[in-house]
């Protein structure tokens, strides 16, 4: 049987995930990363993107905006700005706020019009991703 770790998803609404996973593939902001037991300790930011756990149920996937996630040898925690789950209902509401930055984004410019521009390219392949 492959190694356990505990993983746990909450956004400010709600706990979406925790439990026990083989495996999580996270967005990371300087590029995707995959969190498995005894994986070094390690701190990162989040972009907008596409989350899936690997536990003993199978697959779990989730839509995350943005956030943090801290990863020790004995789990992760996912501390996200915004998450969904990757299935119709989560589609609808990432498509809301997918509208809110395009919106803020038109309203911005320089450094911040980039970010925003940035952060709403990656929801949308997200969003893309949801079957």
């Amino acid at each position: 049987m492959a190694e356990m770790m505990q993983f746990d998803l909450v956004s400010p609404e709600r706990k979406l995930a925790s439990g026990q996973v083989r495996a999580v593939q996270i967005p990371g902001a300087d590029g995707d990363l995959t969190a498995m037991p005894q994986h070094a300790a390690t701190i990162t930011t989040l972009r907008p993107g596409v989350l899936t756990s690997e536990g003993p149920e199978g697959e779990a996937r989730y839509v995350v905006t943005g956030g943090f996630a801290e990863i020790t040898p004995l789990g992760t925690s996912v501390l996200a700005e915004r998450a969904y789950p990757a299935d119709a209902e989560g589609r609808a509401a990432l498509d809301v706020i997918l509208q809110e930055m395009r919106s803020k984004a038109a309203n911005s410019s320089g450094p911040d019009k980039d970010a925003l521009d940035k952060a709403a390219d990656d929801l949308e392949r997200a969003i893309a991703s949801i079957s």
